[in-house]
């Protein structure tokens, strides 16, 4: 596996939530390396996940849950419904780009869609603003188009 599909593989969620934009990765300190990260310092709530520790995903050896034969199970649709609403952005429809145009591709527009368009930074989806200039993901849409 080359370098950026290892790196995006890390960062996406079996659920299809992108780390990469989470508050607890763009964070400096008790920085998380995504939900798939050995590392013991990531959130607790990634460690417990019962989407990224379902049985159901280990039976299949599978990376994402869409190809699981449950998919979408009620967690997943419940996790999708709190994301919408809360921060603008569908799991399903995440993994639907995923399962369409590849990892790759999808962690690209991801890293377009992510990024602020007035310093270069990184909207966070749980904050929706800029971590390094603060400026929110609303002002950003709303001036460029």
């Amino acid at each position: 596996m080359d370098k950026i599909n290892q790196l995006t593989t890390e960062l996406i969620a079996p659920c299809g939530i992108n780390c990469s934009v989470c508050l607890a990765f763009l964070r400096d300190r008790n920085k998380c390396y995504g939900c798939r990260s050995d590392d013991l310092s990531k959130a607790k709530h990634c460690s417990v996940c019962k989407i990224k520790n379902c049985e159901h995903l280990s039976a299949i050896d599978s990376m994402f849950c869409f190809d699981c034969p449950v998919y979408p199970c009620l967690r997943m649709k419940q996790l999708d419904k709190r994301y919408r609403t809360k921060y603008n952005m569908s799991n399903l429809y995440n993994l639907q780009l995923i399962k369409e145009l590849g990892i790759k591709e999808f962690f690209r527009l991801e890293q377009i869609k992510w990024k602020c368009k007035e310093c270069g930074g990184t909207i966070c989806v749980h904050q929706g603003y800029c971590i390094n200039c603060l400026t929110k993901k609303q002002e950003i849409d709303s001036n460029n188009g």
